[in-house]
């Protein structure tokens, strides 16, 4: 009888023991890596094509070669262009005026222009804007100008003829484009939607605060979601979230930033529109539209760049530190947790770290590739697992 009790007893310590391992066993986390796949120096780089050096004849004006590849845009120092995944450059200039460039179309301007050249490097295009009268501004494949005080928008079409003027109240502070739409912030603290036609079918005034003031805006890529920084004393972020086929928009999350910034906001949304981006004092913040939870990400330094697709769950920024120390640093959600080398104990928990000293930085993604740059150079990452 003993001796069966003691196999009755080993019996129920084996089963235990299964059941326990299999409930806190954990799979051991993959560790995300960036292998080097290329660097080029900027000054001395072959590019496919320099439109300053085009030697086409009188007859025949220059044209830009239709490119099918991903082409990231760069900025750089005195430089700016565009780069494909293989390091080649369709694009690769010295910079003699501003510049807005985007994902496929480039612009320099003077500090009045008049009249405006818009290159399009996917289509090999160039639209030409007569009697600008303002700045150019590149969003969501479309051309727009600001008024030379800020206190209009008009919509060029491929002809560079102007298709709709609105005149707003006050100097706009910020905009963004996406999904057909056009949301605007105005110095006097006003958020406006317009329609592809320039209707407007949405205002809203979040105030709150001592002074109403836009900073940051961004709409989501399906057009559902709008993020707001706004105010100063107190500052605010602001969600909203469309209500129906109207048009209307309702806040949907809204949350203090304690301080504040006096100057504009990063906000962007990313990983398909499941997260949104925002800056605020001593780090981000990150509000996860599926969950509908908030974090706030500590960070180091003054942001000086930022990856806008923010893909797979994780988010590329660099920093900038004491005697323009440059970090590039990575955040892996859903975790919530920032990791930077050397790490916070867990050396599993750290997958980038890389430092570098410039004024200017640059920083790109595309899928699996990222693209940092500094001073002259760029250089360019897989990312991967192991």
């Amino acid at each position: 009888m003993a001796l069966k009790k003691k196999s009755i007893r080993f019996i129920i310590i084996v089963i235990f023991f299964i059941v326990y391992f299999l409930a806190a066993a954990r799979p051991i986390p993959r560790e995300i890596i960036l292998a080097p796949e290329w660097i080029s120096t900027l000054e001395t780089a072959n590019t496919n094509i320099d439109l300053q050096e085009n030697d086409s004849s009188e007859n025949e004006p220059d044209k830009i070669p239709v490119w099918s590849d991903d082409l990231l845009p760069f900025v750089l120092g005195s430089r700016f262009g565009f780069v494909d995944s293989s390091g080649n450059f369709a694009v690769n200039r010295i910079k003699t005026h501003d510049i807005y460039i985007s994902r496929t179309m480039w612009t320099e301007y003077g500090a009045e222009p008049e009249n405006i050249t818009v290159n399009n490097i996917l289509k090999g295009t160039e639209i030409n804007i007569s009697n600008a009268g303002g700045y150019p501004v590149l969003l969501d494949d479309r051309i727009f100008i600001f008024g030379s005080d800020q206190n209009s928008l008009s919509a060029i079409n491929d002809s560079g003829n102007i298709e709709w003027t609105y005149d707003f109240g006050a100097p706009l502070t910020a905009i963004d484009a996406a999904a057909g739409l056009i949301v605007t912030g105005s110095l006097d603290g006003v958020m406006e939607v317009f329609n592809s036609s320039g209707e407007r079918i949405f205002i809203f005034e979040p105030g709150g605060s001592r002074y109403s003031v836009i900073l940051g805006i961004a709409i989501s890529c399906n057009g559902m979601y709008i993020g707001i920084i706004c105010g100063i004393d107190q500052q605010r972020f602001l969600l909203l979230e469309k209500t129906g086929n109207n048009g209307d928009y309702m806040v949907v999350y809204h949350e203090f930033l304690e301080t504040g910034f006096r100057r504009p906001v990063r906000v962007l949304f990313t990983d398909d529109d499941l997260r949104v981006i925002y800056e605020r004092t001593g780090g981000i913040g990150c509000y996860n539209i599926k969950t509908r939870r908030a974090v706030m990400i500590p960070l180091e330094g003054e942001i000086t760049a930022i990856d806008e697709s923010g893909g797979d769950g994780i988010l590329f920024l660099i920093t900038s530190h004491a005697d323009k120390q440059k970090k590039l640093v990575g955040i892996k959600f859903p975790q919530d947790r920032f990791y930077e080398f050397p790490g916070n104990g867990e050396q599993n928990s750290v997958y980038m770290n890389a430092s570098f000293k410039s004024d200017d930085v640059f920083l790109r993604r595309s899928g699996s590739m990222l693209v940092i740059g500094g001073g002259t150079k760029l250089i360019s990452f897989n990312l991967g697992e192991k």
